[in-house]
């Protein structure tokens, strides 16, 4: 899995999808599965009301509905009850990737939610016997991990949690329940923030139409020459005498 820095703020139309997932466990080599999927859409760091957001029916390795234990359920608040009627993954891995495809998704320990999306998606392959295949992750998008933008920011990662009451926006969002929609809206909050200077700086040359005060202007080259006011002599004898006085007491003048 290939991941970089924050896309560039500037770009025209940048679609961004903020995206979590909630899961069964921690590895899916253990046979646990995607149980939530949760994404939020920005263009131009602007949030565009348009989300996706879906409960799955987790099977495990014999087809049978995986029996999720009570310390995972505390963290989500997803019983194994409220899925039981939920879609499976298969039926819905295309929407998903029609949802995802070609935007720059922004996830926090990228490693660990495109881990189990890959999973996901190499099992939906492995069934249906090279028919209707799909791709992995980094073959329709490109990945932000904010994880490690905030270990570059901060010099170790730190969590979303820390981040949400760093950057002031933690109220912003009920998280009695760490849901995927829930954290991928926190997670939205935060991006605005932690890019912020990137978005105010603009070094861009000759843009005379932005009247942003952190705009950097280039002078033209056939600019008139400042002109340059000459000391009278009157001015030159005080400047020698006030240079005389700071020697006397000792100092070293530096305007000779």
């Amino acid at each position: 899995m290939s991941t970089h820095n924050p896309a560039d703020p500037h770009k025209k139309d940048q679609r961004l999808i903020i995206l979590d997932t909630e899961t069964t466990g921690i590895n899916p080599r253990e046979g646990h599965r995607i149980v939530e999927i949760g994404c939020v859409e920005m263009i131009n760091r602007q949030l565009t009301g348009r989300s996706y957001h879906v409960y799955i029916k987790p099977l495990d390795q014999r087809g049978q509905v995986f029996e999720m234990e009570q310390e995972v359920i505390n963290v989500h608040g997803l019983t194994n009850e409220f899925l039981n009627d939920k879609p499976i993954f298969s039926q819905v891995v295309h929407e998903f990737i029609d949802f995802i495809r070609g935007a720059e998704l922004v996830i926090h320990n990228a490693k660990f939610d495109v881990g189990f999306m890959d999973h996901e998606f190499a099992l939906f392959n492995a069934m249906s016997n090279g028919n209707n295949q799909v791709p992995m992750t980094q073959d329709i998008c490109t990945i932000t991990d904010t994880l490690k933008v905030s270990k570059d920011e901060f010099g170790s990662p730190k969590t979303l949690d820390y981040l949400a009451r760093f950057y002031k926006v933690d109220k912003l969002i009920d998280r009695t329940y760490h849901g995927a929609l829930i954290d991928a809206q926190l997670l939205a909050f935060v991006y605005i923030e932690m890019t912020r200077k990137q978005s105010t700086l603009n070094l861009s040359a000759g843009d005379t139409e932005s009247s942003d005060d952190n705009v950097i202007r280039r002078l033209p080259e056939q600019r008139n020459k400042l002109k340059i006011v000459l000391a009278s002599a009157d001015e030159l004898i005080a400047h020698s005498d006030r240079l005389a006085v700071i020697e006397s007491k000792g100092g070293e003048p530096v305007w000779k």
